[in-house]
């Protein structure tokens, strides 16, 4: 990955998109990420004007519903400080879906610049060589979520972050990079399918033997535990950032 501004060797610091499924369902995920992100030494901002990325407008296609909501994210995460995101959905949204959202308006070229400095908690971790300070005996299994494997283009960060817990065991699952079938407006429209598909996932992590799921995006991990209990699939799991924070 390229150099990401405001990262230096010294006095790193980042802002901290907390997103809005942890800030309603999950807010251990954002306080994990800010304190994995503390104990790597870097200087974590949450800025309080922060809400949704704008995602759930823009993928069902209502980009001017989404605008207004995106337009908040600018304002509140201005600054030269690398944007870290604790979701691949939620970065791929700002890096891929920012500056085509806001292409011909007067917050393009603000749009594009925060696009290019905001990354995935894995990625920025990696990228930067910041070991997890984390130990966790036993076993996971790793879900690559699609937007972090097909539009980030991301299989490495997770899995090269995992290795650096000393004492955990990676056990790769079957057909990982298969989706979870969650999808965000997809489970609606397709219910039968999007549940079959996380009955899958779910079998396929449990199948491992391993003793937790680990995935970089809440809204996975809440599908497939989801499908999970309804039938009767033994599973835990957790998100990254738990994982690391201990």
């Amino acid at each position: 990955m390229s150099h990401i501004p405001g990262i230096h060797s010294a006095g790193m610091r980042a802002f901290l998109m907390r997103t809005c499924l942890a800030d309603h369902l999950a807010p251990s995920v954002a306080r994990a990420a800010a304190e994995v992100l503390r104990r790597a030494g870097v200087q974590v901002r949450v800025p309080a004007g922060q809400t949704c990325c704008g995602q759930p407008a823009w993928s069902i296609g209502l980009p001017d519903e989404a605008r207004p909501v995106a337009r908040r994210a600018l304002r509140a995460f201005a600054g030269p400080e690398p944007v870290v995101v604790p979701s691949g959905s939620c970065a791929a949204m700002v890096r891929h879906g920012y500056p085509e959202l806001f292409r011909g308006t007067p917050d393009e070229p603000q749009a594009v610049e925060m696009a290019q400095r905001t990354v995935e908690l894995s990625q920025f971790m990696h990228s930067h060589g910041l070991e997890p300070q984390a130990v966790a005996g036993g076993s996971v299994t790793y879900h690559d979520s699609c937007h972090m494997l097909r539009i980030l283009g991301e299989r490495d960060s997770p899995r090269a972050v995992l290795a650096g817990v000393e004492g955990l065991e990676l056990r790769e699952m079957e057909a990982t990079e298969v989706c979870c079938g969650f999808g965000g407006s997809f489970s609606v429209g397709f219910p039968e399918v999007s549940g079959k598909l996380g009955e899958d996932k779910a079998r396929h992590a449990a199948a491992t033997g391993a003793d937790e799921l680990i995935a970089c995006d809440l809204s996975c991990l809440l599908h497939i535990t989801g499908r999970a209990r309804r039938t009767g699939i033994p599973l835990r799991a957790r998100h990254l950032a738990e994982l690391l924070a201990g």
